[in-house]
Formats: C-alpha cells, structure tokens, sequence
C-alpha cells in the first residue's frame, strides 16, 4: 500500500475538514439566496419570487386607506343655542310685583338651575307647564316661558341659558392630554377644536390615528391629515367616542442587519431603505446587498397586477428581491413600501459561510495543537 507523500498530506486533511465542515452546517443567521430560489415556484415551491423594477414598485404601492364616510365629513356643526335631549338649561325669572308667582316675598328674582332636557325633548317650568325644548334656541324657549307667564304675572323677564349637558358631550380616551368627557361648545363643535380642548395629542404626530365612533358608524384618519385636509375637521354630535392612538403597524427585520428584531412603523409611508436604516442599515462584515428580501402574502388583486396573471385565487406568498448593487438599486428600493406584517431579510455574503468554515478549522486545529502540547508536557 502506498501511502501519501507528507507534503500532500496537510492539503488534503484541511480540504477533507473543509468537506466535513460544510456538510455539517455551520451557524448563520438564515437562508442563503439560493435556499430561498429553491422555494420558489419555479422550482415546485410555494412561493412567488420577484425582482423588484418600477412596475413591481407601483404595483405593490399600497397603503392603508384611512379617512371618514360621506356621512361625516357632509355632517353640518351643531348650532351653539340648538338645544337637545339631554342637555341642562338654567333659567332665571324677574316677576314685575313684590309678591310674584315663584318669587319669595321681597324677591323679585327665581333662579331655576340646572333643569334637565328630558329624553323626548320636553322641560317642566312652574306655572308655564310642559314646554317643547329640544330643537329650539334658549332664546326661543325664553318667548315661550315669558309669553305663558305673562298671563299670570305682569311683565315677567325671562333668561334662558344652555348649559353643558350629557346631550352635547363627546368622550375622548387614548393618547391625550387629559381624557375625559367634554362638552360640545361654541369654540369646541369640531375634532381639532376638541382634540386641543383636550390637551393635544401626548404621542409623535405623524403616527398618530384619530377614530371616531358614531352610533354604528366608525371613521378613522391620521392626525397630520387632520390638518393638512381641513374637510376632514368633522362637525361633533353628542355621543360621540374619540379615540386617539399610535400606529400599530410593525414589521420585522432578519438577518445580516444592524438588529433582528421586531420595529413599529416611524412615519405613516415606509419604504425598504427607510426601513433597513431604522434596523441600523445592512452589517458591513457580513451583508449581501444583492439579496435583499421582502416575504409578504400578497393580496390577490396585487398578484394579478405584479404578475400578470388572472388564474390564482386567494392571497400568495410573494418574495420580492432588492439588488442594492444594481445602478437603479438604491432607488427601487427607496420607491418600494414595506406594509403591514412584512419581514425584511437580508442573507449573508458567500464569503462570510467560508470564513466561519476557516475560523472553525483554525480553532479546531489551535486547540489539537493545544492539546498535544499538552500531553508532550505531560
């Protein structure tokens, strides 16, 4: 048997643990590109890969429609002196005579306060009787009660005022300054005006969500827009519910990144290179920045736009592909929005796989070297 010459021997045991190494798997943070090929469709996997271009870009262009129905936005601002069901009025009557109907002697004044709007919109005043309030103005309300008192009393003065009442109060809760329950006044019958009654918001403007609740309906917008379409400042009714909270989107970003974790959207729009920048951008000592990878589940009205196709049924998996090598790279992926749920996946360079394979030959062979050190010693 003949064996093999020395000099070859250390080549061909670094190959062999080369071999052994590889096949064993070393440690790395994901799939490789062409791991991720290979589940593909095309290759009898599930899902559909892409390269993203500026037709894919436009396709997949989708945000979330935030904004309040016809019925809101068309609603008219509730008149200051139109009184409703619930509300509180406070009346003071002057009697003309010394010895009046609801004055005490020597009084000629009768305050009757908070006097309460009943449920089918009716008020009770002494001796003027039941009288009609709800869809009236204090100052209609005020004719009224003087032209039935006049019959029993000289020339009585009659005030009417409207005070804040269950009938004309909104709640608001969430990211406020102060939650609670706000009367709808003169200078607070709109969802801005109320929203700085309240304090303002008490979170980052630009992420912030604004619902309203109304009877069965619901309308949502963001807070900028609030400002920026001045349509969107809604008219209140009482009852209404006012919630104020942060976006909840969030998407998550794996592999040869600054940090894997778990990231809350930071601006109403996010694009792939916004998003990787907010993850601390792509790891300068492992990253490959022609395999940039986004896994989505597609809707499938965007499936039929990105691949032109009309024969799926139901969302797909989608995995779209970023080379940020390419001359236009950096631009695609600057115009390509990261939505809801996303998982941004960045893998590892081909030569960071060999290096770990070196490394662990290397340390291997230090601790051997070590080891028999060791036992010549001993």
């Amino acid at each position: 048997m003949k064996s093999v010459p020395f000099r070859w021997a250390r080549p061909i045991a670094l190959f062999t643990a080369v071999a052994v190494l590889s096949s064993c798997g070393l440690p790395k943070v994901g799939p490789n590109k062409r791991e991720i090929y290979a589940g593909s469709v095309q290759r009898e996997g599930d899902a559909f890969i892409v390269a993203v271009n500026d037709r894919v870009t436009r396709a997949t262009a989708v945000t979330p429609a935030l904004g309040f129905s016809p019925a809101f936005i068309n609603a008219s601002q509730v008149g200051s002196d139109t009184i409703n069901a619930g509300d509180t009025l406070g009346l003071t009557i002057w009697e003309n005579v010394d010895d009046g109907l609801l004055a005490a002697q020597g009084i000629n004044a009768t305050a009757l306060e908070e006097v309460q709007v009943d449920g089918s919109g009716f008020i009770f005043v002494p001796y003027a009787g039941r009288i009609r309030a709800a869809g009236n103005s204090p100052e209609a309300i005020r004719r009224i009660i003087t032209q039935r008192l006049s019959e029993q009393t000289p020339d009585p003065q009659v005030q009417v005022r409207r005070l804040a009442g269950d009938g004309a109060t909104v709640s608001l809760i969430g990211a406020v300054g102060a939650q609670g329950v706000y009367a709808i006044e003169r200078p607070t019958r709109t969802l801005s005006t109320m929203l700085a009654r309240a304090g303002g918001v008490s979170i980052v403007p630009e992420i912030t969500q604004i619902t309203v609740l109304r009877g069965g309906q619901t309308g949502k917008i963001w807070f900028d827009d609030l400002y920026n379409h001045p349509e969107l400042d809604i008219a209140l009714r009482g009852g209404d519910r006012i919630l104020v909270e942060e976006d909840k989107r969030s998407f998550v970003a794996l592999g040869a990144t600054g940090a894997q974790k778990k990231v809350p959207f930071e601006t109403q729009n996010l694009s792939a290179l916004e998003g990787i920048a907010q993850v601390g951008g792509l790891n300068a000592g492992t990253a490959d920045p022609t395999g940039v990878f986004v896994f989505r589940n597609e809707p499938q009205a965007v499936v039929e736009q990105v691949l032109g196709r009309t024969d799926l049924q139901g969302a797909q998996r989608m995995v779209y592909v970023l080379d940020l090598t390419k001359p236009n790279g950096m631009f695609m992926a600057r115009d390509f929005v990261i939505r809801d749920r996303d998982t941004i996946y960045v893998t590892e360079a081909p030569f960071t796989q060999w290096s770990k394979v070196i490394s662990s030959i290397t340390g291997s062979a230090n601790s051997v070297n070590g080891l028999s050190s060791l036992v010549k010693k001993n």
